[in-house]
């Protein structure tokens, strides 16, 4: 039997001798990979369409506009994204607050073609054709503020003021469909907002101011 040494010489010498190196078979190896991975990118199998040029089935579109309070913006947004942190982060909106970012604490709330709905659990891209009121956009041209707004200025009605736009924007939405609502209407509708500093009383008051002014009372 031959040593293990002398067999590789001479299958070394036999492979070189017939013009086959080991560097050239890995070499031609990866050509051979890679002209392979450039064509099915490249290529459909049923008429040669370039991939490039077609987006995945099931794909979402990274580039939308959005109406915010009234305007039409334009921007990248990921599938994954909320509408909060995208008002927040990427439109400079901070007037909408992330409390528990996880739909409990309402500080967030926003309007959404006139219904009250947390932005924090919200994908950006299901509101794309749809009318986002933030509490931004409640003040008129003239600076007339809203009834809830000029409200809170008289009856002073929060202590830290952190969920006060998420207060502020649901009750713009019960104001709308009932402008004379009773203090227990008002504290059910209102369920859904947390309070920290528990100044519950003074901001039911100040719903009440504002329904009287809405009324023009």
């Amino acid at each position: 039997m031959r040593p293990m040494s002398q067999a590789i010489i001479e299958l070394t010498a036999e492979t070189t001798q017939q013009g086959v190196s080991r560097r050239h078979f890995i070499k031609g190896a990866i050509a051979a990979s890679a002209a392979v991975s450039s064509a099915n990118y490249l290529f459909r199998a049923n008429g040669g369409a370039l991939l490039a040029q077609s987006p995945a089935a099931g794909a979402v579109e990274r580039l939308i506009t959005l109406n915010i309070n009234g305007r039409s913006r334009r921007l990248e947004v990921p599938p994954m994204e909320t509408l909060g942190f995208t008002l927040r982060y990427k439109l400079g909106l901070t007037g909408t607050k992330i409390g528990c970012d996880r739909a409990e604490c309402g500080a967030c709330t926003v309007l959404v073609d006139g219904v009250p709905l947390y932005s924090c659990s919200l994908l950006t891209h299901t509101v794309r054709g749809r009318e986002v009121t933030t509490i931004e956009g409640l003040e008129a041209e003239d600076g007339t503020l809203h009834p809830m707004q000029q409200a809170i200025l008289e009856e002073q009605g929060f202590q830290c003021a952190f969920c006060m736009s998420g207060f502020i924007m649901n009750t713009v939405a019960l104001l709308d469909s009932n402008q004379n609502p009773t203090r227990k209407e008002v504290a059910e509708w209102l369920s859904g907002n947390l309070c920290r500093c528990a100044d519950y009383d003074k901001i039911l008051t100040s719903v009440m101011r504002a329904a009287e002014i809405t009324r023009g009372a």
